[in-house]
């Protein structure tokens, strides 16, 4: 039963993307959208008619707008009196004509023209000073030979906007004035063309006709046919000696029935999907009803694990071989892969670790300059045998940045670090599994939960994808259908809204840590409060000097290092001169030089900027891995660690041990 619930929900998820991406196509295929396009038309008794097109736009990733004429000679002879206004504030700018072979690279207050077998264009600049900005330009020019005279009738076919044109609009409205009066209306005969739009045309007076198309999408086309008593056009070039009125009537007849049947096709079309859409959605709403029931149920069962003793402060350190990554983790209370920020402050605080363990050291000396210079070096490489796998990781990886040199500066490390950006991204994704095995290793992840909370968290992405799938879609055609459907359709995105916020407070409520492990995240959390506020507690519950070396480790890790070096130095006023050995351990170097903001902040900073650099440009981190070793059927995580050569690491979790991997 569950997997074909997971199925139905894929089936329409793939369905909703499929459409979503149809409709986004022809909803992007213009990038250009006008307000409003009119048509100003005084036919003429010489058979031409003068147009004055305005065009109220908003200008989007373009400098130049085109008016594009189809090259027929049986519906005109040319086009004459170009002129291209811009109006701003109720001020007009007449455009100036340059070269038609320079028409392509018009600027502002300039247009050009160019006529070939095919086309006739008019093109002109709308200036880069604001490509943003809604303006108003007037077109105008006149149609030579538009009008066709027969014996009975004279007939204006035009099309205003073909379907070449590539602008979306609001609103294109046009008024078409004759020459001289009909003696009645009904001698002024009209007809709109257009395809899969709504649109009007009427006689709105004696010498007068109007049209309006709303919402015109690009790629269609408005076309309009006039015909009037033969003596309402005095002259044409364009005159027929037959009778033309009857054909006329009879062809536009035909198109008007062909349209009411393709009409009434599509309406019965229309009925049926919106019956299937309807029932669809009411079927989906009942569903997310019935879904809505058991996670209320669920949700009501769902007990948060409390710790079992609350910490305000606490002053030991919870666990003693806990690394940074380990404590950063905890302290969140939950398993996740770490951010850039957090991978910086592991980082940082791991090497400090380090140089407790007599792994690494630190040399500060002074340039020419007087300005501190902190030198990193690797000590005996014995120590590395008694680290864990997530130090020896940064350990490779400080070594490959030193690589035959004796030492690495933090300068130098911080350059590298922001050069190496996909390294960063594997060490990233080997540290997020190194500290997910060793927490599972102690039983401290409640995997059980971990799995539900990605399972509703995919859910919750799933919902929301249907609301917008019955929303955007199943809506558009049961509106159409009856209201009741709109109700329904209405109802299924509210459910699918309810169910993505349920989804949302099961997830907050499932812990992703066992008691034991939410045991130990208090602890830290109260370590973190106690290094945050000690100065402020009784002298008598400040530990010793010595022991602040291992609580600066983790709070570096906790980003708070800064202020506890305050703190401290406000407790023991005499810090610097009671650590002025020249041993360089970190306290040492946290309380007389700048290593805080010269090493700690700069490289975390690297090493995030490093990070959100490679996953910005590939989006995948790459690195990392599983390999087998030892035999006796022994289960292993391997994490692979770049290197050069390769050194991969893999953790045995039956025996409990370490080793290197050749």
């Amino acid at each position: 039963m569950k997997k074909i619930k997971r199925i139905f929900i894929t089936i329409l998820l793939v369905v909703a993307f499929l459409l979503i991406g149809q409709t986004q196509a022809k909803a992007s295929s213009s990038n250009l959208n006008l307000k409003n396009l009119n048509f100003d038309v005084n036919v003429n008794d010489d058979g031409s008619m003068d147009v004055v097109e305005t065009w109220n736009i908003k200008i989007s990733d373009t400098n130049t707008l085109f008016k594009t004429f189809k090259t027929d000679s049986k519906k005109y002879s040319s086009i004459s009196d170009v002129k291209v206004i811009e109006i701003t504030n109720g001020e007009s700018k007449e455009f100036e004509e340059i070269d038609e072979l320079m028409y392509h690279v018009t600027k502002d207050c300039y247009y050009g023209m160019m006529n070939d077998d095919d086309n006739f264009e008019i093109a002109w600049g709308v200036g880069l000073d604001d490509t943003t900005a809604t303006k108003q330009y007037q077109i105008s020019y006149t149609v030579n030979d538009v009008i066709a005279k027969y014996n009975d009738c004279a007939e204006l076919y035009w099309q205003f906007v073909g379907s070449d044109f590539e602008i979306n609009a609001d609103k294109i409205t046009g008024t078409i004035t004759l020459p001289s009066e009909v003696e009645k209306k009904e001698d002024i005969r009209v007809w709109g063309h257009t395809e899969g739009l709504n649109g009007e045309i009427y006689a709105t007076g004696l010498n007068k006709v109007e049209f309006e198309i709303n919402h015109f999408v690009s790629g269609r086309f408005v076309e309009v046919r006039v015909a009037v008593p033969t003596d309402t056009i005095i002259y044409s070039d364009r005159t027929y000696d037959t009778e033309k009125l009857n054909s006329i009537i009879a062809e536009e007849t035909k198109w008007a029935e062909d349209a009411n049947k393709r009409r009434e096709r599509q309406q019965k079309i229309d009925n049926t999907i919106g019956i299937v859409a309807t029932l669809v959605a009411l079927a989906i709403s009942v569903w997310l009803v019935i879904r809505i029931v058991k996670k209320v149920k669920k949700m009501r069962n769902i007990k948060k694990k409390m710790p079992t003793q609350k910490f305000e402060y606490y002053r030991d350190i919870p666990r003693q071989d806990a690394t940074p990554s380990e404590a950063i983790t905890l302290l969140s209370n939950k398993i996740s892969d770490f951010q850039s920020k957090e991978l910086g402050r592991a980082f940082s605080a791991t090497l400090l670790e380090l140089n407790l363990k007599k792994c690494l050291d630190f040399e500060v000396t002074k340039d020419e300059k007087n300005k501190e210079i902190v030198k990193i070096k690797l000590l005996n490489e014995k120590q590395i045998d008694e680290l864990k796998v997530d130090e020896k990781t940064i350990y490779s990886f400080i070594k490959n940045a030193i690589g035959s040199k004796e030492y690495i500066t933090v300068k130098e490390l911080e350059k590298y670090i922001k050069s190496h950006e996909h390294t960063v991204v594997s060490l990233k994704n080997n540290i997020d599994k190194i500290k997910k095995a060793s927490l599972e290793k102690l039983d401290y992840i409640d995997n059980k939960n971990v799995s539900a909370r990605e399972w509703y968290a995919a859910g919750t992405v799933g919902y929301g994808f249907l609301a917008i799938f019955i929303g955007a879609f199943l809506s558009v055609l049961v509106i159409l259908f009856s209201e009741i459907a709109e109700v329904i359709v209405f109802a299924t995105c509210a459910l699918s809204i309810i169910n993505i916020i349920i989804n949302t407070i099961i997830i907050l409520r499932l812990d992703q840590l066992t008691q034991k492990g939410i045991d130990e995240a208090e602890m830290w959390k109260g370590l973190k409060h106690y290094m945050e506020d000690f100065s402020m507690l009784d002298k008598r519950e400040v530990p010793e000097i010595t022991l602040w070396e291992k609580y600066l480790v983790y709070a570096t890790a906790f980003g708070i290092a800064d202020k506890v070096l305050k703190q401290l130095k406000t407790v023991y006023p005499n810090l610097e001169s009671m650590t002025s050995d020249n041993t360089y351990t970190c306290m040492n170097l946290m309380i007389n030089t700048n290593f805080t903001s010269s090493f700690s902040n700069s490289i975390s900073s690297a090493m995030s900027s490093a990070y959100t650099s490679a996953t910005a440009s590939s989006g995948s981190g790459g690195g990392g891995g599983f390999s087998g070793g030892g035999g006796g059927g022994r289960r292993t995580v391997a994490v692979e660690v770049e290197d050069n050569p390769p050194l991969t690491y893999a953790f045995n979790i039956k025996e409990e041990e370490i080793w290197k991997v050749i």
